[in-house]
């Protein structure tokens, strides 16, 4: 893999306290005092670089340290305050500060209607032009309104707080298809094969949500006249998440021009007092039922990838889950790691995130176990790879082993192709990191990752033939 160019990350909000930790697993070394605005002091966050880490990457994830899904050959990436140099480097790491991020200003958003948005609130951005969780619902309900015969907007669940009654929001999503009898039905036997796009899961990775946004109106636009697009929406159902988190979602939002880096979901019930060195709420991309609890989880609730306390255990999972049930069937009948799905299996599903500038299929957990489909994923893989620039494999040979995955579960359960794109700036662009300035959107990850989506989009007539 080529050198990784520094980490400017512009924007950042750097709400985190250089107070002194002491050199334990992070559980030991949480604070007491809940996180909130007025606890926190703003303080520059810096991005080390540790050196061989990728071989140790368990190690950092037991001391709690914030492992951003970035490799460089063996080198890892933590993200933190000033005394986290310290503690890597106490721990026996071999480090060097890759970039340093001042705070900005901070603005919130203009007051939001949590649970009623508003043909207004399609306009509603935040830190230079990324939609708010209200501005991507309302945008979903205007383009079905105005496109009866292509799109059809859905709710399939509710956000941790909303269960709650607490606040929060409905799970959302659009189906995009040129409808004809049973299209964008939640029937699993579906005639049109089906390509899913998720984003915005670990809901400080905002880059993800503007992509499934443009994704949403390019195809909706393009019908009638793009005959690459018409194809598609002729053939294949189109499925789009572009905030799978959105109680996230809504704490990073609330940053305003300075997002605040929230990863998990609002979930605070396991523990509520991280203070300033972790985050409340559970790693949603670790908490699937699917070799739960394996490499890069933690039992710490503070912890950036916190498991949760059982497989399963939130409900933005376990309604994607069953999301996921109404739109596949269950092809992959076989219980071994490495039984396939049968070739004739339709459909892709896609999940995106940030920044590592990677794509990675299954299986997560460990890739010295290949699936019965390598062949095809990897394949794909390639091709995705070449489209983007990206390296590919599975997680572990070009970044990191992670457990309780989405793509691994999809693939597990119902035998589903599927993919992660780590949608990342490897070019010298300006434009790493989780917080880009909007105007890379246009100009740079939006025509990468455009073609990328489209190839992907083909390939769920017969994802594991022809390959």
């Amino acid at each position: 893999m080529a050198r990784r160019l520094p980490l400017p990350i512009s924007g950042v909000a750097a709400a985190f306290a250089a107070a002194a930790v002491l050199l334990l697993p992070q559980a030991a070394a949480t604070s007491t005092v809940a996180a909130t605005e007025s606890t926190q002091s703003a303080q520059p966050t810096f991005v080390y670089r540790v050196s061989g880490a990728a071989a140790t990457a368990e190690k950092l994830f037991s001391y709690g340290f914030d492992v951003l899904e970035e490799r460089d050959g063996n080198d890892l990436f933590v993200l933190g305050a000033a005394a986290e140099g310290d503690r890597l480097r106490a721990a026996g790491f071999t480090v060097s500060t890759e970039s340093a991020m001042n705070p900005p200003s901070w603005t919130p958003p203009k007051p939001r209607a949590t649970n009623s948005p508003t043909a207004a609130d399609a306009g509603e951005t935040y830190y230079g032009g990324y939609h708010t969780v209200n501005g991507q619902y309302a945008h979903m309900d205007q383009v079905a309104q105005q496109h009866p015969d292509l799109a059809t907007a859905f709710t399939y669940g509710q956000s941790w707080l909303k269960s709650k009654g607490q606040g929060g929001y409905d799970l959302k999503g659009i189906c995009i298809t040129k409808k004809q009898a049973g299209d964008c039905a939640l029937n699993p036997n579906s005639a049109k094969p089906r390509f899913f796009l998720m984003a915005q899961i670990h809901a400080r990775e905002i880059t993800t949500g503007d992509v499934a946004y443009r994704w949403i109106d390019y195809l909706v636009n393009s019908y009638g006249t793009d005959s690459t697009v018409t194809a598609l929406l002729d053939s294949t159902e189109m499925w789009v998440v572009p905030i799978a988190n959105p109680d996230g979602v809504d704490i990073v939002q609330q940053g305003g021009n300075s997002p605040k880096l929230q990863r998990k979901n609002a979930d605070n019930s396991h523990g509520s007092n991280c203070g300033f060195s972790g985050q409340i709420g559970v790693d949603l991309n670790r908490n699937y039922n699917t070799h739960f609890g394996g490499a890069s989880t933690s039992t710490d609730p503070c912890s950036e990838v916190y498991k949760g306390p059982s497989a399963d255990s939130e409900i933005e999972n376990t309604s994607m889950e069953k999301l996921f049930r109404e739109l596949w069937p269950a092809r992959r009948t076989g219980t071994g790691v490495t039984d396939p799905a049968p070739a004739d299996t339709k459909g892709i599903m896609m999940t995106m995130h940030s920044d590592g500038s990677v794509v990675i299929f299954p299986w997560d957990y460990s890739s010295s176990v290949h699936t019965g489909n390598d062949a095809s994923l990897r394949a794909i893989g390639k091709q995705l790879g070449a489209i983007t620039g990206y390296p590919y494999g599975q997680a572990g040979q070009v970044l990191y082993n992670a457990s309780g995955s989405t793509d691994d579960w999809s693939y597990d359960k119902l035998g589903v192709a599927s993919f992660t794109i780590e949608v990342g700036d490897n070019a010298g662009r300006g434009c790493s990191g989780f917080l880009p300035k909007y105007s890379c959107q246009d100009s740079f990850f939006w025509p990468k990752m455009r073609p990328a989506l489209v190839y992907a989009a083909q390939q769920a007539k017969a994802p594991y033939q022809n390959h």
